[in-house]
């Protein structure tokens, strides 16, 4: 990338404050390398001071400011994870500043913003998206000449994050890597690996890693120019941008290895696996890379993989939601309407096309009138997917009226 260069790099890894960042492991996770048959070892982000791997470049992005700069208010846009890095920054830095957020942002990151750094915020929610937040703080950037801190598509941001890339290559010295997995929305990152990682670094392939309902970047390179999305639905929720940024585009177009999108379920199980076996706690987006595993699974035996995580920012209040997407996609949890006759037995007749494994979590029975038949609404978990198979079948060899409506979106997003 024009103007960036390694010296530059090293020259921001110096001007670290170490109470706010530091170089963090390089981890080799033994579960992960059995199940891959390969050397897996995962860029620990996700421990820094405020769990993301934003906090390297918007402390020292704030902190080169000049003094009469620093005078003038600070001004950014966020959907979630941004703010709460700025806030730290303009806190320690005694900075005031304005963050523009949608109205749809979560509570919990809108209150982990306020909580702390209250003295130096003001926090303006604004329509229903990321874009729309961002064009009303440009906007407002331009009409007040105060600072605009953009969340990834600025050049000293890029310099800031190719840190995390440049603590890589150290740690592994002269060994080298066959495979990096980065979710491609660490847009600087993505352009640091166009102007020096790959010459350092020649024969690693890159990975980038969306999610299937947000993969607006595989689009945009695919057609060789910017392609915006009709819509970017994802539980990755940071990563739902619709359109991706000139600068960086202009470099992954010409430096992409290997595009993964990631379905929604596959990032649901990878989360809870993470925080089950080995007491990671990741968001949606802080997954990706690992989530990107299963399927270069193939590709990747007997190699030397790295897979950047990062975002701790979890909301546990989320977690039942988590769970309920990966056992559907996985076939462990189905839900099924039931049209039982109103006389004996019937609901007998039903519990016999169950196996001895499989577990009715929820039963709601809707009679209201004295009608002939009345349905009920019946959650059923299992322990392996084929089980749901020989149910539906008994099901039907036993003339059982039902309808599945597990894949069915709308009902789905009604019950969970």
């Amino acid at each position: 990338m024009p103007g960036i260069s390694l010296k530059d790099v090293l020259k921001a890894q110096k001007l670290f404050d170490k109470e706010i960042v530091f170089h963090t492991p390089l981890e080799y996770n033994l579960s992960l390398s059995k199940r891959y048959n390969a050397e897996i070892y995962l860029k620990r982000e996700d421990i820094q001071l405020v769990r993301s791997y934003k906090i390297r470049w918007s402390f020292n992005f704030i902190n080169s400011l000049s003094k009469d700069e620093r005078n003038l208010w600070v001004i950014a846009a966020s959907a979630w994870n941004h703010a709460q890095w700025v806030a730290l920054t303009c806190n320690n830095l005694k900075i005031k500043w304005t963050i523009f957020m949608p109205q749809t942002t979560p509570s919990q990151k809108i209150r982990k913003t306020k909580k702390f750094w209250w003295e130096y915020i003001e926090i303006k929610l604004v329509w229903d998206s990321f874009d729309e937040a961002y064009k009303n703080a440009l906007k407002f950037s331009n009409e007040t000449w105060w600072i605009f801190v953009h969340p990834f598509d600025d050049e000293k941001v890029i310099i800031w994050q190719a840190t995390v890339w440049m603590e890589i290559i150290e740690d592994f010295k002269d060994q080298g890597i066959d495979y990096l997995l980065t979710p491609i929305w660490w847009w600087g990152l993505i352009a640091w690996v166009g102007s020096v990682f790959k010459e350092i670094m020649p024969l690693t392939k890159i990975i980038w890693v969306e999610p299937e309902n947000a993969a607006s970047m595989n689009l945009s390179v695919t057609n060789w120019k910017i392609t915006s999305l009709d819509k970017a639905n994802t539980i990755a929720e940071w990563t739902a941008v619709k359109t991706v940024w000139t600068k960086t585009f202009e470099i992954a177009k010409d430096i992409v290895d290997e595009f993964v999108s990631i379905p929604e379920w596959l990032i649901a199980t990878t989360m809870l696996e993470l925080l089950d076996d080995q007491w990671i706690i990741l968001e949606w987006a802080g997954a990706l890379s690992v989530a990107a595993l299963e399927p270069i699974k193939d590709k990747i035996k007997g190699k030397k993989v790295v897979c950047i995580l990062s975002w701790w920012n979890f909301d546990f209040a989320k977690l039942p939601e988590i769970q309920e997407i990966s056992l559907k996609y996985l076939w462990l949890k189905r839900y099924f309407i039931v049209s039982f006759p109103q006389r004996p037995w019937a609901l007998k007749e039903f519990l016999n096309t169950l196996w001895k494994w499989d577990d009715i979590v929820y039963f709601e029975y809707m009679k209201k009138t004295a009608k002939e038949r009345w349905p009920a609404l019946i959650w059923i978990e299992t322990i392996d997917k084929d089980h749901f198979k020989n149910i539906i079948k008994s099901m039907e060899k036993h003339n059982i009226q039902f309808e599945d409506i597990t894949e069915n979106e709308m009902y789905f997003n009604f019950l969970v």
